[in-house]
This record gives C-alpha cells, structure tokens and sequence, in this order.
C-alpha cells in the first residue's frame, strides 16, 4: 500500500460526511422516498484576481498602492483559502523578499522587533507567537523602512495583518479538512447584521486541528476563537471590536540544530525521522487579543479613527535543540531554553487624515499619534536541561524531564514607545507629487531583576523622516524615489554575555529606494531597487554584547499579481539581495555575507481555471531560494532548494448549497532542505560564528470540502 492511499479512506469519509451533512433529515420511515441530490455546475466565471487595489498604509490611511512610494505586498484571503494556508508564516513564502520561517518575520535581509514591525488593524502585536491565518482578510507587508509613519523599527517592514469584518450578506461558511497524517480540521465562518437598520455586524470564525503530523507520534492541535463586532452609530460613525484566543501546541516535530565551534552545517536531514524531536517537546502557546477602533467620517475627505488593543502572549516552549558537537553527526541535546514566557502589550493608535486644495495645490495630510506599553515576564526557573547525547544516524529518544513552571515568572523588561507623526503628500499636477513625513518618538524602556530591582534602564527620542517624489506618466503607472532615516529600539544582549538581558541604546537605519508600478490589463507589475544600512550589534572579544558593525543591504525585488488572462491567475516574485557586514574590525568578517540569508529567492504561484468545465481549477507554486552563508566567516554554506506544490479545486452545488472541494500536494518531489538559518542571538553575532537551522516540511496532501449553507 502507498503513502497516499493509506490516507485515501480517512479523506473519502471526510467529504461524504460534508456530502451528507448537506442533505435534510427525513423521518425513519421505510416508505420515505430520499429527495434526489442535484448536483450542478455553476456558471463559468473566473476567479477573483490575485491583485489588490487598496490598503490603509498607516496614517495614509486607504490608499491606491498604485500611488504609494513604497513596495508593499498583499496575500488576501482568495490566496490563502486556494492554498489552504493555516498560519501567517506559510503566507510569507509566497513573498520572496521575506526570507525563512521565521516566527519573528524580516524583509530585505533584517530581522523584525518583537513588537515594533508587527500589527494586526495598524495597532503593534508580539511577533513572537504564532497567528492563525484563518482569521485574518489580508497579510499586508509593506518592505523596508517606515519609522515616519509607525514610529521607532527595525528596518525589517512593516507587517500588519487585518482581520476579518462582517459581510454586507450573511455569511454561512463550513470547512472540512485533512492533512498527512490523521491531522483533520473542521472550522465554520460566520457573519451577518441585525438590529434596526442592520446597525450591528458580526463575524465568527471558529477553528479545531487536531491530530498527529508527518512525524510519527508528533501533534499538532490549533484552537481559535475570534469573533469581529461592529456597532454603527451612524452613517458616519461606527465602532469596530474584536476579541480572539488561539491555543497552539505542537509537539514531537524536528527541533532547532545548533553548531558547536568549527562543526559545519550537515546536509539537510530527514525531517520525518523520529528522534529529531520528542514527543513531549514542541510549542504550548495561548494567545488573547482584544481591540477596539472607532472610526468617523466627517465627509468623504476628512476622517478619523482610534484604536486601542490588549494582548496577552503566553508561551511555555521546550522545543529540543541539538547542538551538533563534530562533523560526524554527534550532538548534544537541550531544552527549556526560552528566555521569556509572557508577553503584554497594550498598543495605540489615532489618526486624523484628509484632503485640501490651496493654491493650486493638492495637499493630503495626516497627524497621529501611535505606540505601544510593553511587558516580558521571565520564568524564575531559567537556563537550557540537559537531555543527553546521540547521533543524526541514530538519535536518542529521552524521557521527559522536570520541566520548569513557566507560569511562575517575574516582570523583566518593561518598554515604553510613543510617537507623533505627521505629514503632506503634495500634489503639484497630475504628473508629479511628493511625500513629506516625519515622527518625533519617545523610547523608555527597564530591565529587572528577580526581585524586581531595575538593573539597567535608558530612555531616549528622536526624530524620524522620510522624504518621496513620485512621477506618474500615465495614470496606470508611478515611478517614485524614497529616503528614510528611521529610529530603531537597541537589541536585547543574549545570554552568556556579560550584559545578558540588558537593551542596547536606540540607533538609526537609512535607507534609498527606487521604484516603478504599473497596472496592465487587470495585472500590477512593480520594481524596486533599495539600500538599506544599519548598525549591527555583536558580541565583543571581551563577551560584551555591544554594537560593532554595521550591516549594509542592497537588493532588488520584482513583482506581478493579476490576472493576466480570463481564466490565468498569478501571484509571483523575485528577490535578489546582497547582504554585508561591513566595520566589524574583525578579517574573517569584514565584508562577509549576513548568515542564513539567500541572494536570490524566487516564487511563482499559477492559477488556472478551466473554461471547458465550470468551477474546476488548478495551481502550481515553486518557490526557489540559492544557497545561505551558515556561518559569518562564509567558510560553509547550506544549500539551496526547490519545492513545487500542486493544488486543484472544484466549486459546484449540491442539494442547492455552494461547495467547493480542494486538494494540494505540498513538497511534491519530497525535498529535504533547511528552511530557515539565524543568527543564535535576536539579531547579531553571538562569537560561535554559526546560528541555528530549522528543516523544511516533508511532502504533505491537505484535502478539504467547503460548503456555504
């Protein structure tokens, strides 16, 4: 019997039991006759496009991405339901200039901040947990540097995830599904209005996965509940609430692989080989969110909204790491080594923003104010267990051992940010028109002991602008040049160093982009071609960690997402990327390739829908990434790789209710690489000259039957 067809049974018995849910009961009466089952095609329309017209970009507010001067990537829901996407991260590989699976996210080769880079409704999240990406309308990605406009950043972009809102029609949607091994899904979405005037919206989205992984005795088991209600006060004033929590375990999947000095990363492993994990070993994380906007339009030039939100990001992480301790495969192997346990954030947001006419000129301007309190709590119980040895040929299954309370913890670091951004786009004609930005910003942030005394502390402010002139030849295209210099929050010393834990002091990025877009016939092709500077922070010979570098980037980025037929569909993108470090003072370093970072990444995602039969439809994505430095000195490398997915759809009627079938083949040639290189540290060189890898997923089959009742 094959791999497939042992799993073939469980996804039969999957769809005919969404088949039949779909049919109405009759009373058990041997006469009854069963009313026939219809089961029609539906008429041959193409799928919605791949492209996105708008996005809020900030205190921009909605904008034609036509008209902004920046490269900025949208997946919208279309993608990830065709796709059958389960997290915010497999979104990410379909964008090649966000390299890795990174739970922390980076454009252009920089790593994002915990909290700075990531948000969900523009308002600052914790980064460093998992998001489901079944609740979520779009993933919006806005590349490179933009601290005039959301305040103190790394250079990494700006990722803001927006969430589901009620549907003008009642909404009714159920999910079905399957994934190697018994791993199965079930998940409804529902919205609609009420009240007089349908004042009040809602939208519910409801997940269970649960069952075992491509690793034997591995699990994974995702819980979400996430419920969107609107109250229009007005035909003008509306407030829109949101509240979720997600609950996400995995355990028994492959652990993190670390280096030990002069040891070289091996070929990529199997990542189905039991031993690689424990079956006891993985991620619990809970995460509770709740926000609150209020949005007014005094007319249809002048708006206002603000917005409030509270997160909670419990984690309590024993994922293995195997730390190979020579070039024969021997390792040794930890864990419990997560340094913080708890995140809580309270981030904020107002903007006013409208359009004026004065003198001959167009101005759209923007005054807010945006920014964030956070708290880390760290467990009382710290540093890495000690499992034990074993070797990549044969490893070593361990028992569980007594594993730290990672609910008893204290307060460690507590950050304060603030920013007041304002700016004008000027438009002097109907050809030529520039942006001027700027935000003044105020960082405080202290580090604590056990027992609650401040160890360190720095406060500090400053401001960050941004200046765009941007030409548009025709009204179907924009060419734009950019400058940011961009304040960005000190990295946090790793540990082992003798400031372990302490935040560095503020230090500034700059960056010059040169971009074109242009809308073809239903398609948006784009370029930019960047530079990006920043300093880089390492650790010194005197195990100090402090800033030492500095990390310069160049690169260019192409893009196409449209329809480029009636019935062809694409989402597709080229990165090539040349990342340096530059001033370390060090001559196995100087001018080294930034680790884990490839120079050429490329992903194409085609989509076919059938003519000749009506809802039936096909995909195929590859995604190419070259080969990464796995050390700093650039005397070992990781390969590159290649992985093809392959999906087909079928959306038809039965019983009168809309149904749509889906089956992907991911990693289709079953390809063993390393999906993801990082420094051991946040951000910089930690003196081991290596960082730690994670492998890719196996070939996997998701299946799943959606019906719109």
């Amino acid at each position: 019997m094959t791999p497939l067809s042992r799993y073939t049974p469980c996804t039969l018995a999957l769809v005919c039991a969404g088949i039949v849910a779909t049919v109405p009961a009759h009373a058990q009466d041997s006469s009854a006759q069963l009313a026939p089952i219809v089961i029609t095609g539906v008429t041959p329309t193409p799928y919605s496009s791949y492209q996105v017209d708008q996005a809020v970009v900030g205190p921009l507010g909605k904008k034609n991405l036509l008209d902004t001067p920046y490269s900025i990537n949208v997946i919208p829901q279309s993608l990830a339901e065709n796709q059958q996407l389960r997290s915010v991260q497999e979104a990410f590989s379909f964008i090649p200039s966000v390299q890795g699976m990174n739970i922390r996210p980076q454009t252009r080769g920089m790593q994002a901040g915990v909290v700075q880079n990531t948000r969900i409704d523009g308002m600052n999240i914790a980064a460093t947990t998992d998001y489901p990406i079944e609740q979520f309308d779009s993933i919006q990605v806005l590349n490179g540097l933009a601290g005039a406009l959301y305040g103190p950043a790394s250079p990494a972009g700006t990722f803001n995830y927006v969430l589901k809102r009620p549907t003008d029609k009642p909404l009714r949607e159920f999910t079905f599904g399957y994934e190697s091994n018994t791993l199965f899904t079930e998940r409804a979405d529902l919205s609609g209005h009420f009240g007089n005037d349908d004042r009040f919206g809602y939208r519910l989205n409801l997940l269970n996965q649960n069952g075992e992984g491509y690793v034997a005795d591995s699990r994974l088991r995702r819980e979400l509940a996430s419920l969107a209600f609107d109250i229009r006060f007005t035909p003008d004033t509306r407030l829109e609430t949101n509240f979720s929590t997600y609950h996400y375990l995995d355990t028994g999947f492959p652990g993190t692989f670390a280096l030990a000095k002069n040891v070289l990363l091996p070929a990529a492993l199997n990542p189905t080989t039991v031993g690689y994990g424990q079956s006891w070993a993985g991620d619990d994380n809970v995460t509770n969110m709740m926000s609150a906007t209020l949005k007014h339009d005094f007319n249809p030039d002048w708006h206002l909204s603000a917005g409030v939100l509270r997160e909670t990001s419990d984690r309590a992480s024993t994922v293995p790491t195997l730390t190979l301790t020579n070039n024969k495969g021997a390792y040794t192997e930890t864990t419990a080594t997560t340094t913080y346990s708890l995140d809580q954030v309270i981030s904020n947001t107002i903007t006013l923003n409208g359009h004026v006419a004065l003198a001959g000129l167009t101005h759209d301007v923007f005054v807010s104010t945006t920014g964030f309190y956070w708290n880390r709590y760290t467990p009382y119980q710290t540093g890495a267990i000690t499992l034990g040895t074993g070797n990549l040929s044969n490893p070593t299954i361990f028992a569980q051992p007594p594993l730290p309370d990672f609910s008893d913890r204290y307060r460690s670091v507590s950050t304060f940010q603030q920013s007041i951004n304002v700016g004008d786009t000027i438009g002097f004609n109907q050809h030529w028109s520039m942006l001027l930005a700027a935000s003044q910003s105020w960082i405080h942030a202290e580090n604590y002991n056990s027992k609650g005394a401040v160890k360190s502390k720095y406060s500090a402010d400053g401001i960050s602008p941004t200046v765009s002139l941007m030409y548009k030849p025709q009204d179907n295209m924009t060419a734009y040049l950019t400058y940011a210099d961009s304040l960005q929050q000190g990295d946090i010393a790793p540990s082992g160093t003798v400031n372990a834990g302490n935040s560095l002091a503020p230090y500034r990025s700059k960056e010059w982009e040169l971009g074109y877009k242009v809308d073809i016939a239903g398609a948006r092709l784009s370029a930019a071609l960047y530079r990006i500077e920043r300093p880089y922070a390492l650790v010194e010979s005197n195990n100090v960690f402090a800033e030492g570098g500095q990390q310069v980037n160049r690169g260019l980025e192409l893009t196409a997402a449209g329809a480029v037929t009636r019935d062809i569909n694409i989402y597709a993108g080229l990165s090539l990327l040349d990342p340096r470090l530059h001033d370390t003072g060090v001559a196995a370093t100087e001018g080294a390739q930034i680790l884990g970072l490839s120079r050429v990444v490329f992903d194409a995602l085609v989509d076919y829908s059938v003519p000749a039969v009506a809802g039936l439809g096909f995909n195929v994505d590859m995604n190419y990434a070259s080969r990464r430095a796995a050390n700093y000195s650039n005397t070992d490398y990781a390969d590159g790789y290649t992985i093809f997915n392959l999906g087909a759809r079928y959306r038809t009627k039965i019983a009168t209710k809309a149904v749509t079938l889906r089956v992907g083949v991911y990693n289709v040639t079953n390809q063993h690489y390393w999906a993801n290189i990082t420094p051991a540290g946040q951000n910089g060189y930690t003196g081991t000259d290596s960082g730690t890898a994670t492998l890719g997923a196996p070939r996997t089959v998701r299946a799943s039957i959606q019906i719109d009742l």
